[in-house]
């Protein structure tokens, strides 16, 4: 099976750069989704906050029983709108859907997000709706996201083409979830936590578009740089397989797959229709396909701001540099688990710290390398200079805790400027709180993933060496889209 995917960019942009949404059951009645996915267009979210705005393209109210809704002319029909829509977002009731998707065939629609539930989740009446509308979409060329699905959201646009509360910050994480309503959670999480994504997409019964098509548009996608995923089961393994395979050679896929159990398994069946199928099956596919797997949705996303950000190493060996020895044994412990090599300092590294007169005469001489607490950004600098570049390392791992002497924010920009001359991946571990904060910013802003957990930070690391061996294997770590 040979993807194009050139052409599936350019088929599924609609859902992402429309130049005109239809929202299809839109509502004066600020309960109603009709209303929430309207208000989240205009204003990119149903709540207020600073970094909401609102869809810059032309949005088309459809109601035949009114006017007017949120200050836009509100049209009877999809039909009766003079203007080109590309999109269309239609909640309202699920036996009503199929007369919708026809309407929107006539149009001329090119694609569809339908919010609606109801249909194969449901039993036989609503399977029977969903194979009806899909019938219908499919004679058009029209291509359908959902149903039962929260939507697709773009930051790139502003684009709020769902109801969820409100759009994420930018960033260049893409996240296609199974469920809506996790990635409603995630939004919120992501906000408080300062976490950025390109793209977030909900594709629900995947009655027509299934996470493989949205992971090949990704593919292509200029926002994108790494690609999460929350699936529950597909409906194709073998279309999943090819577009994994091609698109991990290009940028990252890290997965979270549920109906690990068979209380999960169960589970899966009554949520979306899905065939969970063999949790170890999945776990051989995606290695098969260079896909990552995450034991946790949290570690998914940190795995996904390493790999985003920075290159495959070009080995396993890794320095930690740190001001602080027991976070240094703790990360050296969780290092060793996850197979990463820890090579000690080899006698002329040792020798040239040294000789700068800028190390603490009790510092570790081994790695961990403990630059011990009373450490500035002097010293930070001659050791990352050090072991960066020093061939007997692929990658470092650089620790901060804070101390009276520490200067969190001259330390971030040491890490910066280290990591720029010399290209080799640097995961960080600031711990703190409140003071460290500011320097977390900085260090994060340039690209530097950092993690306040010492297994947090290893993983990371672990991560980024299996996305390089993957490359290799392929015959491809040259091309890897994040190498700098």
């Amino acid at each position: 099976m040979q993807i194009d995917l050139e052409k599936k960019y350019s088929e599924l942009k609609c859902f992402f750069e429309p130049e005109g949404v239809a929202v299809i059951g839109a509502s004066r009645r600020t309960e109603k989704l009709g209303y929430q996915v309207l208000k989240n267009l205009i204003d990119g979210g149903s709540f207020t906050l600073p970094h909401l705005k609102g869809f810059s393209g032309k949005i088309f109210p459809v109601n035949p029983k009114a006017d007017e809704i949120l200050g836009l002319r509100c049209y009877h029909s999809v039909k009766d709108i003079p203007e080109r829509v590309d999109l269309a977002i239609i909640c309202i009731p699920a036996k009503l859907v199929p007369q919708a998707v026809k309407d929107c065939a006539e149009k001329g629609v090119k694609g569809i997000n339908i919010i609606s539930a109801g249909f194969a989740e449901a039993g036989e009446e609503g399977k029977r709706l969903q194979d009806e509308f899909l019938k219908i979409a499919k004679e058009a060329g029209i291509r359908i996201v959902g149903p039962n699905c929260l939507g697709t959201l773009y930051t790139p646009t502003h684009l709020n083409a769902s109801f969820g509360g409100f759009l994420p910050l930018p960033g260049e994480v893409a996240f296609i979830s199974q469920s809506g309503a996790l990635m409603d959670s995630v939004i919120d999480w992501a906000v408080k936590e300062g976490y950025g994504f390109s793209a977030m997409i909900s594709y629900g019964n995947k009655s027509d578009l299934d996470a493989p098509d949205f992971i090949a548009w990704a593919a292509k996608d200029p926002y994108t740089r790494a690609i999460t995923l929350y699936i529950e089961g597909f409906n194709d393994g073998r279309y999943f397989l090819e577009v994994a395979r091609r698109v991990s050679s290009i940028k990252p896929i890290i997965a979270f797959k549920a109906g690990k159990t068979s209380a999960g398994t169960k589970a899966v069946g009554s949520h979306t229709g899905s065939l969970a199928g063999s949790y170890q099956v999945y776990k051989g596919a995606f290695r098969q396909s260079g896909v990552i797997m995450a034991d946790t949705l949290t570690q998914m996303f940190d795995l996904a701001k390493a790999l985003a950000h920075q290159p495959p190493p070009e080995g396993n060996r890794v320095a930690i540099v740190t001001n602080g020895g027991g976070n240094g044994v703790m990360c050296a412990d969780f290092c060793e688990e996850l197979g990463i090599q820890l090579p000690s300092p080899p006698s002329e590294l040792i020798e040239k710290l040294d000789r700068t007169g800028k190390m603490h005469p009790a510092w570790s001489r081994s790695n961990p390398l403990d630059i011990i607490g009373d450490a500035g950004p002097e010293r930070y600098e001659v050791a990352l200079e050090a072991v960066m570049s020093c061939d007997v390392y692929d990658g470092v791992i650089v620790i901060q805790t804070l101390q009276t002497p520490t200067r969190p924010m001259e330390d971030a920009k040491i890490v910066v400027e280290m990591h720029r001359k010399y290209k080799k991946p640097v995961i960080a571990a600031f711990v703190g709180g409140k003071i460290t904060e500011p320097s977390v910013k900085y260090l994060e802003e340039h690209g530097i993933p950092n993690y306040n957990d010492m297994d947090r930070a290893a993983k990371a690391m672990w991560a980024l060496m299996e996305y390089g061996k993957y490359l290799k294997r392929r015959g491809l770590h040259e091309k890897g889209t994040n190498l700098n």
